[in-house]
């Protein structure tokens, strides 16, 4: 694990693997560094990977809480791994992660190419106050559930069984961050300023996933300058490395 520090003086925490042109994963909710190692695995071997943990997960500090936040702060933790990775990188967005993504790349950070997996359809921002309503009250469990069931779509029978799951107290660990999530996904500047966007841009989604993923990666590509869609057959909204890595293997190469 290595270290470095946002412009608020938060702490970042990030894994890096791997020799070649730096690439840095952004991951999604529910998600630390950790669930982006089998893909940094693989990518390690022709690129140097860095995946970090967003604030508030994981190792990463968080100067704030979920009634202060503010995207602004997460597009500099972004850019301090880009300056820790030697002041320019391509950039893997997973989920809300491509979103942040885009975020970031509106505002000018020195990515140099940007692979959007999963990106989630806009919210209302309603579900980023609920959020942080049930966190303020010290109910991180049913943040979780209204995450799961509100804004992913897990039927309620579903939900009620993962109450029980080993990974269950991870989740409400870091449910503070469901309010980023649901704060990023509500915020109508990030696809307002597409246009502005002219890195190389790749907008995949999983053939075997929702249907309405399919439909953004179409819309974000045909509003990216420099965008284009790809539908991995068999894949869903889980990182499957074995179905991404030749897909962007090959974008990443250039």
């Amino acid at each position: 694990m290595k270290k470095t520090t946002s412009r608020d003086g938060t702490t970042i925490a990030f894994d890096q693997t791997g020799q070649g042109a730096p690439v840095i994963l952004v991951l999604g909710a529910f998600n630390d560094r950790t669930t982006g190692a089998p893909l940094a695995a693989h990518l390690a071997r022709r690129f140097t990977v860095l995946a970090y943990d967003r604030r508030g997960r994981g190792d990463s500090g968080d100067s704030g809480d979920a009634a202060t936040y503010a995207i602004d702060r997460e597009v500099e933790d972004l850019d301090a791994v880009i300056q820790a990775a030697g002041g320019a990188a391509a950039v893997f967005g997973y989920s809300s992660g491509a979103l942040l993504a885009l975020a970031a790349a509106a505002r000018g950070l020195a990515i140099t190419r940007l692979a959007l997996y999963e990106a989630p359809p806009g919210q209302p921002a309603e579900h980023a106050q609920a959020l942080a309503s049930l966190v303020a009250a010290g109910r991180r469990g049913d943040a979780v559930e209204y995450f799961q069931r509100r804004m992913v779509g897990i039927p309620d029978e579903v939900v009620a069984q993962l109450r029980h799951a080993p990974f269950r107290p991870a989740l409400e660990a870091m449910a503070h961050t469901l309010v980023y999530d649901a704060t990023i996904v509500a915020d109508g500047r990030i696809t307002a300023a597409l246009a502005e966007i002219r890195q190389p841009a790749l907008a995949i989604a999983g053939g075997a996933g929702a249907p309405v993923m399919r439909q953004v990666a179409e819309t974000l590509a045909a509003q990216l300058p420099g965008g284009r869609a790809v539908t991995i057959e068999g894949a869903t909204h889980d990182i499957a490395p074995a179905l991404l890595v030749p897909v962007l293997e090959r974008f990443l190469d250039g």
